[in-house]
């Protein structure tokens, strides 16, 4: 009669056990147990904390859950023939069933199931990845470690690769949501675990709440990441590469640079700018007509722009004005030349040289923002990328919703047909999304659909396939024709 009971010492344990919920009609709390235990247990309920039965064999002495969060709440301790043995109660509001947003013993297993694979398949990305790029990197170390040392070497190695750590993590984790989840659903089928959890009254959304929550809390960790650190990782890698290579470090800034005003029909040259300190030198600009001929030409050994008041100085300048027949209208040569009214500003002329795949959420929106009257053509790739950089994250949550469907086994059904069918669907949405991403880039479709696109209709197919899971259905088969 005990055996039900005994050692659930554990106040939740007995979310484990199946039978149905029995709530005695003069007592707050209840036991679970199987069918044939019932009448013992509303006899070893009553309205005291402790009491003898009326034949005295059954002595129950317990706090009946009064006792909070302290060892032994919520459990009954009684005696039943000289053998104590273990009740465990449960609140009213449980109705037999713990609350569905407890932490549970079923929950706690489910993720320890799922987090150790999927810890194991983001690690092996990861080492793979270092054990490849080294194979390719290392004549380019070996030279560095000729011209800067041994000490300097490693450091901009170990910076090399930790600024790389968050593209690759932003490539690894959705690939290992899919492969960890596949691997836990279908084992855990494979021994009927599934069913016993259904079969204790959990449904598949029920089951499935941790696993959701874990793919929230990824598409968190990747929307971090795919902030600013990981569209920077290319550019940076580049920088840090030469750096180690030649054992020199790369000014920031651009050298010999064109950049061409279409709006204002001016043509802007120099040997080199720096947007970040708003500083140049060498400095040519031409002024054009509409006709495209030149009007007026100015040159400075060195230029500054000041943002607070929207104005390029011009050191040791020079201002040329011609006619459309290119004769010579005057020429004056200052020590210093102010132009105001310019809408160019350093960090604007710039970002005509930006690649918007190296851009993070914040230079792209700059990048919007300041150069608004752009063609839509023009800033298509830019705005498409911002789109991007908000619905990427969201990849982790529709892997969930997909994998998760086809991993659970339930019937005769093969576990080979779920696994590849899940792979194949992660396949169309990688492919779908690089091909919505050069649409959107080359001006055919709308930017944020080209980002969202993807995202929103494999979403839609994983959750009509987790509602056909849900609901016991079976899946629509795919047959070719005579077949």
């Amino acid at each position: 009669m005990g055996a039900p009971f005994q050692g659930l010492c554990y106040r939740y344990r007995h979310a484990l056990l199946l039978g149905a919920p029995f709530k005695p009609p003069y007592c707050g709390k209840a036991p679970v147990g199987a069918e044939e235990n019932l009448h013992l247990a509303g006899k070893l309920t009553p309205r005291r904390p402790c009491a003898g039965s009326a034949d005295g064999k059954f002595l129950v002495d317990g706090n009946h859950g009064m006792l909070g969060d302290k060892k032994g709440a919520g459990d009954c301790g009684c005696r039943m023939n000289g053998r104590r043995v273990r009740i465990p109660f449960f609140p009213d509001s449980c109705n037999g069933f713990l609350p569905e947003t407890s932490m549970t013993i079923l929950d706690r297993y489910l993720l320890q199931k799922f987090l150790l694979p999927f810890f194991y398949c983001v690690s092996g990305f990861i080492s793979v990845w270092l054990i490849w790029d080294l194979s390719v990197n290392l004549p380019d170390f070996l030279l560095g470690l000729a011209t800067l040392g041994y000490r300097a070497t490693l450091g901009l190695i170990v910076q090399f690769y930790l600024l790389q750590i968050p593209s690759v993590l932003v490539l690894s984790i959705p690939v290992g949501l899919l492969l960890a989840l596949l691997y836990t659903l279908t084992q855990m089928s494979r021994r009927n675990e599934i069913i016993s959890m259904l079969c204790a009254g959990r449904s598949l959304v029920r089951i499935f709440l941790p696993l959701i929550f874990v793919g929230l809390v990824m598409t968190g960790v990747l929307a971090a990441l795919n902030y600013q650190l990981a569209p920077q990782a290319g550019s940076v890698r580049d920088e840090l590469k030469e750096q180690i290579k030649t054992g020199v470090r790369k000014d920031k800034g651009l050298t010999n640079y064109l950049f061409r005003n279409r709006e204002d029909h001016r043509l802007w040259f120099f040997t080199w700018l720096n947007p970040k300190t708003s500083q140049a030198t060498r400095v040519e600009i031409i002024q054009q007509n509409e006709s495209g001929i030149v009007t007026e030409t100015w040159y400075g050994a060195r230029a500054y722009f000041i943002s607070a008041s929207g104005t390029w100085f011009l050191q040791d300048a020079r201002h040329v004005t011609v006619d459309e027949s290119g004769n010579l209208v005057s020429s004056e040569t200052l020590p210093s030349l102010a132009i105001k009214g310019w809408h160019e500003t350093p960090w604007k002329i710039a970002s005509a040289a930006m690649n918007s795949e190296f851009l993070g959420f914040p230079d792209l929106t700059d990048y919007l923002r300041f150069n608004a009257e752009f063609p839509e053509s023009r800033l298509a790739p830019f705005l498409t990328h911002w789109y991007y950089r908000l619905a990427l994250p969201w990849v982790c949550l529709v892997v969930i919703f997909i994998a998760g469907p086809l991993g659970v086994v339930i019937g005769r059904r093969g576990i080979m047909g779920g696994v590849g069918a899940a792979i194949g669907l992660f396949a169309a949405l990688i492919f779908s999304s690089s091909l919505f991403l050069a649409l959107g880039k080359g001006d055919r479709i709308p930017a944020w659909v080209a980002a969202w696109g993807p995202i929103l209709i494999f979403l839609s197919i994983g959750l009509y396939l987790f509602w056909v899971r849900a609901t016991g259905r079976e899946f629509p088969k795919l047959r070719l024709p005579g077949f």
